[in-house]
């Protein structure tokens, strides 16, 4: 089957307009039905237990002292703490019940007989059933009574401190802000239990599971589930067909004149821009190293490797988990991206043979602008998440303390005007290119992914502390989702196909076809799946089928970009010594696989309505993530590092022997890491989640059981080869780029002819 490059342009254009315009009405209709924050509610007397303006100041000081990297709320955030909202839905039921008991028995509930105990948890149920979304709420006394304790032992635990639950004292530095915590906390309780006007079913889906407050899965998570399984097998089979259908040619190393990386010369911008390696490589063990810390804490939580007795040093007040894991994750973001834009910058003088002047001074002031924004956003979460900042910079220059969203809105700002920066060096650099083809040309498709990046990172600027939690939610998956599912996988595939073409293993018409083609895939099923993140966070429940059927198709692309990973595969392996960029497509070869399992397989099933119901927020998505973005996007990333110093160094000074060291260390780290620990405690989480409680999964009760410390231990080998791996990549990297010899960069680049050739083939 043929298809013309125009055609498949105009069909992407329309499909990724038409994604925004379904996700633009989705908005709409989210913002219209999401749950109210009662203006007051009050006790039986009538007295005020809790205000709105007490709910949202309880947010705010949840995002400002980095929360929800400590623990989750309505299942989104770290997996360390207890999730709040099931935290407070379980203490509520138990206070409740307690109340019951001593008002209608006189003793614990525990001491109940079981008809007892029966008759209490009606009215525990009654009570927790007939909440009235209104804007005045009436407690009864026994939820009155629930709701004070529940502040206490949220003031004993955050504000006093709780080392035996890794929480520093002083973590919410006062009484009354704990106090507005816990309201906002159990806020989101109440709307997991609370029915949605119209519906028989809580503003979460009825979500998390808990049985004593009414709490079950719905049918519609079951109905889903098996519609999921269908379009499985029928994804697949289409994903096949399409791969097997269309006609896109494999890279050839026969008969091709691959370019030698001696007989390629630098331009400043490039040699610019291998300082990007640098800066990404440090980034990247920073990373790792505090991914090693993160594992500890989950056996040591009061403690660091035993050093804090020792040294007399309070480590958990210094480096709680929560500001570890907030770096841990921003500095995984920002060491790809660093990667990437430094791919992106090398690349256009491969595939021009020129480059405008200036290119490298401009590339230098770009580096220089990442390295403060990464370093002011990463030192204001510590200033932040410690209140070094009052009134609004805590969240405009410190810690805005969303998930993957941490750093301060200005910080954000920056990193934004950088992604559009890099766009322009970028077309300066590929201009030649845009002069000469059409607007799905490969140039304009790097633009285009670079621009939909920065597109939808817009998104993270239409919330602030103060809007309701579930529209916070809905705009933040915006970036995350999309981004994952959708710009960065588009990007992949647009910037291997531009590596394909400057080795001239492809030509540029055939790379163009195969990157809209892949591109419209990942657009047609990637946007549109965010919606799986909206099934317990309050969201209208029609995203239930819409978020099953294109959570499931999301694996058509993945399917279509292993099979071009294994055919990039077998061209380089069969090409023999004479081939020397073999060891950059290993990388993109292991992106490609570990995109298919982490993103693919651990995603197809931990999306399953009926799976996600009990696995969300557990350590089954601890492994989907890692496997998919450090073995996805990371490997790729790793790839393009590869590449660029592979044409970099001398072939005379050229020694492969370390990166593939830090290959095979990266990846057999991750298997172990993956398969012999996440994956096995993951399990374990659904298993209690489903037989007992949600929340029984997520405390530290089993955290703390014998095999589920083992196989925390259990992962000490594959965080250590890892880490290994990274230590050796940077000392080879900076001995690389520190040694490049007579690769010096060319004087007046701006004068050299455009050379002709496959590169800039016209597209007639």
């Amino acid at each position: 089957m043929r298809v013309r490059r125009s055609t498949l342009g105009k069909i992407l254009a329309t499909v990724f307009v038409l994604n925004l315009l379904v996700m633009g009405v989705g908005a709409w209709y989210s913002y219209e039905q999401a749950p109210p924050i009662p203006k007051e509610v009050v006790g039986p007397d009538g007295e005020t237990v809790v205000t709105a303006e007490q709910v949202r100041a309880g947010k705010t000081t949840f995002q400002s002292d980095g929360l929800m990297n400590h623990g989750s709320i309505l299942g989104n955030g770290a997996y360390y703490g207890e999730d709040f909202t099931a935290d407070t839905l379980d203490l509520k039921v138990k206070y409740v019940r307690q109340y019951y008991a001593r008002e209608q028995y006189g003793e614990s509930y525990g001491a109940l007989s079981a008809g007892e105990r029966a008759s209490v948890d009606a009215q525990v149920k009654s009570d927790l059933g007939d909440g009235d979304p209104g804007a005045k709420i009436r407690y009864s006394a026994a939820e009155a009574y629930a709701h004070e304790q529940v502040r206490q032992v949220y003031v004993e635990r955050y504000h006093d401190g709780a080392p035996e639950r890794g929480v520093p004292d002083g973590m919410i530095s006062s009484e009354e802000e704990a106090r507005r915590f816990a309201d906002f906390a159990l806020w989101t309780a109440w709307i997991s239990h609370t029915e949605r006007p119209g519906t028989s079913h809580s503003y979460t889906n009825d979500w998390p599971y808990q049985p004593a407050a009414g709490n079950e899965a719905t049918g519609a998570a079951m109905t889903w589930s098996a519609v999921a399984m269908v379009l499985l097998v029928g994804g697949a089979g289409v994903g096949v067909w399409l791969y097997k259908s269309i006609e896109l040619p494999e890279p050839e190393t026969e008969g091709v004149s691959i370019p030698r990386p001696n007989d390629v010369d630098l331009f400043p911008g490039q040699a610019a821009a291998l300082r990007f390696i640098l800066v990404g490589v440090g980034l990247f063990l920073g990373q790792v190293l505090l991914g090693g810390l993160l594992a500890h804490y989950y056996v040591e939580r009061a403690g660091f490797f035993g050093l804090g007795e020792l040294l007399g040093v309070d480590f958990l007040r210094l480096l709680p988990f929560a500001i570890a894991k907030t770096w841990h994750i921003d500095l995984g973001i920002l060491w790809i991206a660093t990667l990437w834009l430094g791919a992106g910058l090398f690349l256009p003088p491969l595939l021009t043979k020129r480059e405008p002047k200036n290119q490298g001074r401009y590339v230098n002031w770009l580096l220089a602008a990442l390295v403060v924004v990464s370093v002011g956003g990463l030192a204001g979460v510590w200033l932040g998440a410690n209140g070094y900042f009052d009134g609004q910079l805590w969240w405009i220059l410190g810690n805005e303390g969303l998930e993957y969203l941490e750093i301060g809105r200005l910080w954000q700002v920056g990193i934004l005007v950088g992604f559009l920066a890099w766009a322009g060096l970028t077309a300066r650099g590929l201009k030649p290119l845009l002069d000469r083809e059409p607007k799905w040309g490969l140039a304009h498709m790097i633009l285009y992914a670079g621009g939909s990046i920065a597109l939808l990172f817009t998104a993270g600027f239409l919330y602030t502390p103060q809007t309701n939690i579930v529209v916070t939610e809905f705009w933040r998956w915006w970036v995350v989702h999309m981004w994952v599912e959708g710009a960065f996988e588009f990007f992949i595939v647009a910037l291997v196909g531009v590596t394909l073409v400057s080795m001239n293993l492809l030509e540029k018409r055939s790379a163009e076809k195969a990157v809209m083609v892949q591109a419209l895939l990942v657009m047609g099923t990637g946007v549109i799946g965010v919606s799986h993140h909206y099934w317990w966070v309050g969201q209208p429940d029609f995203w239930v089928p819409i978020g099953s059927a294109f959570s499931t198709l999301e694996l058509i692309p993945l399917v279509f970009i292993l099979y071009e990973a294994i055919g990039q595969y077998r061209a380089m392996s069969t090409s023999g010594e004479r081939f020397p960029y073999t060891l950059p497509f290993m990388f993109i070869v292991a992106s490609g696989v570990w995109n298919f399992v982490g993103a693919g397989v651990l995603g197809f099933f931990i999306n399953l309505p009926l799976i996600n119901y009990f696995e969300h927020g557990t350590y089954l998505t601890v492994a989907h993530a890692h496997a998919a973005m450090f073995g996805a996007f990371g490997f790729l990333a790793l790839g393009m590092v590869t590449y660029m110093l592979r044409i970099a160094v001398p072939e005379a000074k050229w020694d492969e022997t370390n990166l593939r060291r830090a290959f095979w260390a990266w990846n057999l780290g991750l298997a172990l890491m993956v398969g012999i620990s996440l994956l096995p405690v993951g399990f374990l989480q659904l298993e209690v989640a489903f037989t007992q409680t949600y929340d029984a999964a997520r405390s530290l009760a089993f955290y703390q059981d014998d095999l589920v410390q083992l196989l925390f231990w259990a992962r000490m080998p594959g965080d250590t080869l890892v880490i290994l791996g990274t230590v050796i990549f940077g000392y080879d990297v900076a001995k690389k780029v520190s040694n490049r010899g007579e690769t010096t960069p060319t004087d007046d680049p701006a004068d050299a002819p455009v050379v002709a050739g496959s590169s800039l083939e016209s597209d007639d």
